[in-house]
């Protein structure tokens, strides 16, 4: 949640820019206006650490608005912007998604959090439920969610630093210590464009919009004659009824994805890619409730596709299949990011960023394997905040084992009371 404030406080003013080309993952000016004015960089040539900075932050999702509300609280003005037409992010809900709708979200219906809410809040603001809440339960639906990122943009009045429907096109480094960023509004003819500076940016666009594919199946690019698509554009079963479908990917969408249409479809064949050789998890465990389900836990990939239709697994069994969905996560995607900022994509690593988000300079040099929790308690210490809480971990950690243990049941029978009750103890201070 204090990642910006990290970033603008510990490291020396020189390296500002270079780290703020990043992304980040948790009552001052507002953001000017169109007609902004060019501020002087010969100014922050000779910055200080005390200075004001004028910071982009590229998209208001949970992540945007965390940096935009950390920024403002060291006295700089973050201007955010987001194409969208709300606040959200990757939790707003789009009916109308398809290969083609590039900027939909990845959202299904019936997508429910793999988290407990009381894990997933900011540590200032926990992620009650509250008498507007649109799902209680611990793990709330996609909704709750929105509803919950969008209180905390009212809450801490962040809307005042947002440009709304604004799509930035491209983020250049005019010289050391300023940016130029190039953005239309959505609405607007295509050769409409504004340019500002900036001191700095803040990347915050998110990691799901451009789906992987497994296309390095022997087959299925040039030979298999059905339906192929990603699960970045499924959102109900109905178009499923009496499919034969094979899910390649177990993880948490494919899981979702495959219990989702087993009811409604002839047959699912989910494909775990990354199991062991010669290995097979028991059906049961994922089937118990839902028969149609025929798991196939595959080394890594399927053997190849045909063009009789046929899906040919590891283990020589094969399926005539209707559809193909690819349940295979996505690529990092920076579009607007020139070649000049310093960041490049290799083998689906951000590079030369440490954990997708620091500079090595700010980096645990001693022990780059640390757990996510140890290296969070390192960052509170850096910046002076609190570290997370000892609850929050262990309950984080207990869901995970729930999870593997009961998939389809770890979301409505729990039993961590000792650790909810604790959680609801600390949340009093802000409720």
């Amino acid at each position: 949640m204090h990642i910006s404030q990290l970033l603008l406080d510990s490291i020396p003013p020189i390296r500002l820019n270079y780290i703020t080309i990043s992304l980040a993952t948790s009552s001052h000016s507002s953001a000017a206006p169109s007609s902004v004015s060019i501020r002087s960089c010969a100014k922050a040539n000779n910055q200080s650490s005390t200075m004001s900075l004028r910071v982009a932050v590229i998209g208001a999702g949970a992540a945007g608005l965390a940096a935009a509300r950390e920024l403002r609280s060291e006295g700089h003005v973050p201007v955010v912007f987001e194409r969208a037409g709300e606040v959200g992010g990757t939790w707003i809900y789009d009916d109308a998604a398809g290969e083609e709708a590039a900027n939909s979200t990845s959202l299904y219906a019936s997508l429910r959090t793999n988290l407990p809410r009381e894990v997933m809040g900011f540590l200032d603001f926990p992620f009650a439920a509250v008498p507007d809440s649109v799902d209680p339960r611990r793990f709330p639906a996609h909704q709750e969610v929105l509803r919950y990122i969008q209180d905390y943009a009212r809450r801490f009045e962040l809307h005042q630093h947002l440009r709304l429907r604004t799509q930035v096109l491209s983020v250049t480094r005019r010289h050391s210590s300023c940016w130029s960023v190039r953005w239309r509004m959505e609405e607007t003819h295509e050769d409409e464009e504004e340019e500002e500076t900036f001191d700095a940016v803040v990347v915050c666009n998110g990691h799901y919009t451009e789906p992987r594919i497994a296309d390095d199946i022997p087959g299925l690019k040039d030979a298999w004659p059905g339906k192929q698509m990603h699960s970045h554009s499924y959102r109900v079963p109905d178009p499923f009824v009496g499919q034969v479908v094979v899910i390649i990917g177990a993880k948490n969408s494919g899981g979702d994805i495959s219990r989702d249409i087993a009811a409604v479809a002839k047959e699912v064949h989910m494909v775990d890619r990354a199991a062991p050789a010669n290995t097979c998890r028991s059906p049961s465990r994922l089937s118990k409730p839902l028969a149609p389900i025929h798991a196939h836990q595959i080394e890594r990939q399927v053997e190849r596709a045909e063009e009789d239709g046929s899906v040919v697994f590891r283990d020589g069994t094969s399926v005539k299949a209707d559809i193909i969905m690819h349940c295979t996560g996505y690529k990092y995607s920076f579009p607007f990011l020139g070649d000049d900022s310093t960041i490049t994509i290799h083998d689906n690593r951000i590079h030369p960023l440490y954990k997708h988000v620091f500079p090595p300079q700010v980096s645990p040099s001693s022990d780059c394997r640390s757990r996510q929790f140890e290296y969070d308690d390192w960052l509170a210490e850096q910046s002076g905040h609190a570290k997370v809480e000892e609850w929050r971990k262990q309950m984080y950690d207990q869901v995970g084992l729930k999870k593997k243990d009961c998939p389809e049941t770890y979301r409505d029978e729990w039993d961590d009371h000792d650790l909810l009750e604790q959680a609801n103890q600390d949340f009093q201070k802000y409720l």
